[in-house]
């Protein structure tokens, strides 16, 4: 689990229900023409932006991973691809038919190794799904993005709105009031949904995009390496280049000058 992603929307959720609670109460707060327009508003424009099935794919993709992390990290990632390929190396590809991983996509790979699919094959299908997670990673981004460029501007509309219906009332003070804080409760909401909530998903979407792209060509690599019967300290020290010189060693091991 993503421990930042749950961290960081309950600090916000906690800052602003505290801000509200030192000027009244949560419930002055609380308008449903104002979430009407936002929340209304921001996904009807989205559906207008993206096709149905791009909206059925990332929207539930991008809350799934925005609180999930990988299962390995890229530095596991090389010392479990270094294990397997030792494995091959001693029993040969039916040996790899017992080895288990946490990670699915690596789990893809051993198992084509293990079945004696050629080079090209095992290529082909792990880049077209490493391609279509990715583009499926992006496509949650960007939903998430528009939600959050919508929301202030119809709040805006909200507030627009909030503001003729005050003025059109002006002859009847009582309702000034609740269509004045229709009106700049939807401003805050719209600014809410968007600062706290939308676009903070789509950047750590994106980086989350960076980080598997990362770690699935790494996989591809090494399961192609092994599959060519490729020394398991080959393999180590070539997958080793994907990462940053600081990772590149064990802990404890000195780095290099």
């Amino acid at each position: 689990m993503d421990i930042m992603t749950t961290v960081g929307l309950v600090a916000g959720v906690i800052v602003i229900a505290t801000m509200m609670l030192l000027g009244g109460d949560l419930e002055m707060f609380v308008s449903e023409h104002a979430a009407i327009i936002i929340f209304g508003g921001s996904i009807s424009a989205t559906m207008i932006r993206f096709p149905l099935g791009v909206m059925l794919h990332g929207i539930p993709l991008g809350m799934k991973f925005v609180f999930t992390m990988s299962r390995l990290s890229a530095r596991d990632l090389v010392d479990e691809l270094a294990r397997i390929a030792e494995i091959a190396r001693k029993q040969g590809p039916v040996g790899l038919e017992k080895v288990e991983t946490d990670e699915p996509f690596l789990a893809k790979g051993i198992r084509y190794v293990a079945d004696g699919y050629d080079l090209e094959f095992i290529r082909d299908n792990l880049e077209r799904d490493r391609d279509n997670f990715l583009m499926h990673l992006d496509e949650g981004s960007k939903i998430y993005r528009a939600i959050g460029d919508c929301a202030p501007a119809f709040g805006m509309v909200g507030t627009l709105i909030g503001m003729v219906q005050m003025f059109a009332n002006m002859t009847d003070p009582s309702k000034l009031g609740p269509f004045m804080a229709t009106a700049l409760l939807a401003t805050l909401y719209g600014a809410l949904v968007s600062n706290l909530i939308c676009l903070p998903i789509a950047d750590k979407l994106h980086g989350k995009l960076l980080d598997e792209e990362t770690n699935r060509t790494l996989i591809i690599d090494g399961i192609l390496m092994i599959r060519d019967s490729k020394s398991p300290a080959l393999v180590r020290e070539m997958l080793l280049a994907y990462l940053p010189e600081k990772h590149r060693h064990a802990e404890g091991e000195p780095v290099p000058a």
